[in-house]
């Protein structure tokens, strides 16, 4: 696979972990630069005549022509003659595009059960994907497992690869591309080593709702949540629960790593792994809803399948719809106390405990209601649905480029 080169002098915080493979922390911020901007536009708006460009970025057309001269250079522009209008003279009236077929990157997504890998274009546009279970067992093996599925799965696009995003729970150190993640018994893992080895690409890797809070930033189409000085509060819930908070165009990313709610209380009587009772974890997540479906008698014919309980919910089992709805309940007491405390412009709730059964929202907004000192308002589920992590991904993977594509130059 042919790779992004960065210039260490140019990109002083990449982390090289052993000869050959290139660690470099995520960007979860739109750049600043002409470039940048230009980019951004180009990948959610084109083709796009480099006027337009100019009064979407603010940047002048002198400043415009210059950074698409470089830009096409590069290889992460092309001009669309085709679409030229009529009459028009001279290159400046050529629209532009992303020059996005010859390239993708790959995106990994572990989670304590599954482990999804994707391929994208450098748009953000994914191309394809597999799951597979989180290998089990002693980490090395685990990553290599992992590693040797992405490699296999790459390899069936003719395009070259340019970067390699990891997202995944636990404490991850962006730096040096390890993670220490307790359900998976994983202690310092060289995730970036590994895989950007197995890849023979620059690597990135971050906690995974970051990673989610990142691809709403980037990615998502309603950027105007995120504009200016905004603020946003993004909650996960699914296998594990877990929030990050965005300001200004930029996830917040804390030194020491993002902080857990993991074990905020919520109320209930469930028995967590700390020994603590109420424990937000472990009352909402996957898991933790089988294990009262099962103490509840539910009947699940394929075993403990969340997917099966959702299914007996909607066929009038009222036993199913209880657990359900008694979930998103606790989770919009949680959320309102978490939207209280930070008191955000917006929040966005991600993950399949809000996505999977929508007929339980109501019962979150009543929760989330009863729950607020003040009024609801931009309170609203992720666009990416059931495919969330998957998006996260894809954020990791492309935020270097799109933060600042002059200074990862194509060879």
């Amino acid at each position: 696979m042919t790779t992004l080169s960065l210039s260490s002098a140019r990109t002083p915080t990449s982390h090289h972990s052993a000869p050959g493979v290139s660690v470099h922390p995520p960007r979860f911020f739109h750049g600043q630069t002409p470039a940048a901007a230009i980019f951004r536009i180009a990948a959610h708006k084109g083709p796009i005549s480099r006027e337009k460009a100019a009064q979407l970025s603010g940047a002048s057309i002198a400043t415009v022509n210059r950074n698409v001269a470089a830009l096409l250079a590069a290889g992460l522009l092309l001009e669309r003659h085709d679409l030229t209008t009529s009459g028009a003279v001279g290159r400046p009236r050529v629209p532009i595009q992303i020059n996005h077929e010859p390239y993708a990157t790959i995106g990994i997504h572990i989670g304590a059960a599954v482990t999804t890998i994707v391929a994208s274009d450098i748009r953000g546009t994914i191309l394809g994907g597999i799951r597979i279970p989180t290998p089990a067992g002693p980490q090395h093996g685990a990553l290599t497992s992992i590693a040797s599925s992405a490699s296999a799965f790459a390899a069936r696009f003719r395009r070259t690869f340019l970067w390699a995003g990891i997202a995944l729970g636990g404490q991850v150190d962006p730096t040096t591309g390890t993670a220490s993640h307790h359900r998976l018994q994983w202690t310092n893992a060289p995730v970036g080593h590994v895989i950007g080895k197995a890849l023979n690409v620059p690597v990135s890797v971050a906690p995974h709702v970051e990673a989610m809070a990142a691809a709403e930033l980037l990615l998502a189409p309603h950027e105007s949540t995120h504009n200016g000085e905004s603020s946003n509060l993004y909650f996960y819930a699914r296998e594990t629960v877990g929030v990050a908070l965005t300001f200004a165009e930029r996830v917040i990313t804390p030194r020491g790593g993002p902080g857990s709610v993991a074990h905020l209380p919520s109320g209930s009587g469930v028995l967590c792994d700390c020994g603590q009772r109420g424990c937000l974890e472990a009352t909402v997540s996957e898991d933790a809803i089988m294990r009262r479906a099962i103490d509840d008698g539910i009947a699940l014919s394929s075993g403990p399948s969340l997917d099966e309980l959702i299914k007996l919910a909607r066929a009038g089992n009222t036993a199913a719809a209880a657990i359900l709805t008694d979930r998103a309940r606790t989770l919009g007491k949680v959320v309102a106390t978490l939207r209280d405390l930070f008191n955000p412009d917006h929040v966005t709730l991600g993950g399949q405990a809000f996505t999977s059964y929508p007929e339980a929202m109501r019962d979150f907004a009543q929760s989330f209601d009863q729950t607020t000192r003040s009024p609801r308002r931009n309170v609203l589920v992720t666009g990416f649905g059931n495919r969330v992590q998957e998006h996260a991904a894809v954020a990791v993977s492309l935020s270097v480029l799109h933060a600042d594509p002059l200074n990862a130059q194509l060879l």
